[in-house]
C-alpha cells in the first residue's frame, strides 16, 4: 500500500494539521465516497487517530490513515498541491481512475 505526496502536497498537509489544531501526532485521513461529478471523491481531514480497519501507513513524513474500504482505490495515489489565482488545494493522481473530471478531486473507478 503505498501513497506519495510532493514536497508541495507535504508543506500543505503539515499546514492543515498545523493550523487545524493538530500536533505531531495527528494523522491525514483519506477515504473515498460517493459524490462529485465522476462518481466518486476524496474526502479528507485531520484525526487524533485511526478507526477500526483504518490502514495506517507513512509517507514523506505524514501519518496517513486510509479508511479500510477504500484502500484499493488509493494505492499508488500520488497527492499533490496547486496553488494558482484559481485554485489552492490538494490534487490527486490515482492509477486506480478510469476517468477523472477537470476539477482533480472527482474520479471513476477501474472495473
Amino acid at each position: 500500500m503505498e501513497v506519495t505526496f510532493t514536497p508541495k502536497a507535504e508543506r500543505f498537509v503539515q499546514r492543515m494539521i498545523r493550523f487545524g489544531g493538530g500536533n505531531s501526532a495527528s494523522f491525514f485521513r483519506l477515504a473515498v465516497k460517493p459524490g462529485g461529478c465522476s462518481g466518486l471523491s476524496y474526502d479528507f481531514h485531520i484525526v487524533d487517530g485511526p478507526e477500526p480497519g483504518d490502514v495506517a501507513l507513512e509517507s514523506s513524513g505524514i501519518s496517513v490513515l486510509l479508511e479500510k474500504e477504500s484502500a484499493p482505490l488509493l494505492d499508488g495515489l500520488v497527492v499533490d498541491c496547486e496553488d494558482s489565482l484559481m485554485n489552492t488545494g490538494l490534487v490527486f493522481t490515482n492509477p486506480n481512475a478510469a476517468a477523472s473530471c477537470g476539477c482533480g478531486t472527482s474520479f471513476s473507478a477501474r472495473e
